[in-house]
């Protein structure tokens, strides 16, 4: 084939609707799409106050502050990058070291959040089809399973009620993350609530 018979092409920008891709959808979808995404992203900050008020906590014989310190360290900075499944890790077994915990069921709530971790993933990352007649649609989206390797292909068609249900899914995971730093007595980071502040400035 010669250059002569190649049918090139490219984007007519000036075509598209308007908001294109995410005309398709009402504003409503969008805006419910929206909140659930930013609840999860305030569940992450909120888990990581969490591992800080845990590890910050935690007592230690005089000759081990030093070394501690120096791991406390290294925790914060990968709490500060990490994403939900792993915060959500990390968050269970600072609290299951912490001598102090008054939570019985941290890992029912960690399995949870882990449960929830699988739809943000597809929240964020799917590309959405075309809605039905109902205004639902099936965003596109493929997983791998942690333990045994298979691929999973989302098939759950999602509509703005979905995700109302999903926002307010992710507000009780919040409160009960803050619950459980604040059952022991502590003010919770970044609060103005009950309890025994953890950190203040001098």
């Amino acid at each position: 084939m010669n250059d002569d018979e190649i049918n090139r092409a490219i984007t007519n920008r000036d075509g598209l609707p308007p908001k294109f891709p995410t005309h398709a959808h009402d504003a409503h979808f969008w805006e419910q799409l929206g909140r659930a995404i930013a609840s999860f992203g305030f569940l992450e900050d909120v888990l990581r106050k969490a591992i800080f008020a845990y590890t910050g906590t935690r007592r230690y014989p005089p000759d081990e502050v030093e070394d501690k310190m120096d791991k406390w360290k290294s925790l914060l900075e990968r709490a500060m990058t990490a994403q939900l499944w792993a915060l959500a890790t990390e968050y269970e077994k600072a609290v299951k070291d912490h001598p102090d915990n008054s939570t019985e069921n941290v890992g029912e709530l960690v399995a949870t959040i882990k449960e929830a971790a699988v739809v943000r993933n597809v929240l964020c990352h799917g590309s959405w089809m075309m809605p039905d007649g109902e205004g639902k649609s099936v965003p596109r989206f493929t997983r791998k399973d942690r333990a045994t390797g298979d691929l999973t292909v989302f098939d759950t068609k999602i509509d703005a009620e979905y995700l109302a249900q999903v926002q307010a899914h992710v507000t009780d995971l919040i409160c009960s993350v803050i619950d459980t730093v604040t059952h022991m007595g502590w003010q919770f980071p970044g609060g103005a609530g009950p309890g025994k502040p953890i950190w203040t400035k001098e």
